[in-house]
């Protein structure tokens, strides 16, 4: 395992909650991150962490090796991949995202 992969295994798992996105959650920089942020604030989420991928390539397209996973943004709770932006909304909507935070 590289350091990079090394060091988002270490994130995910020592973090309650993270997205991975482009930008920041006060400045996201595209739509699916900003969307993201949303739906996270509307389920109560108050301890996330969020990592900026545009700050690091390598960080960028480690994460999408890590997760198998094509997009960003990518969420994470307690270690868990859960999914991108589509994924979270559909989470939401049916109610099963705010229920991933109650537990």
């Amino acid at each position: 395992m590289s350091e990079v992969q090394n060091w988002i295994k270490e994130t995910v798992t020592g973090n309650t909650v993270v997205l991975f996105m482009k930008g920041t959650a006060q400045f996201p920089q595209c739509g699916f991150s900003g969307r993201a942020i949303e739906v996270l604030k509307a389920s109560g989420v108050e301890d996330l962490v969020t990592i900026n991928v545009l700050e690091d390539e390598g960080v960028r397209q480690g994460i999408k090796e890590y997760s198998n996973w094509p997009t960003i943004p990518q969420l994470y709770v307690k270690g868990e991949f859960i999914g991108g932006a589509d994924i979270m909304n559909e989470m939401f909507e049916s109610g099963e995202l705010q229920g991933l935070f109650k537990a």
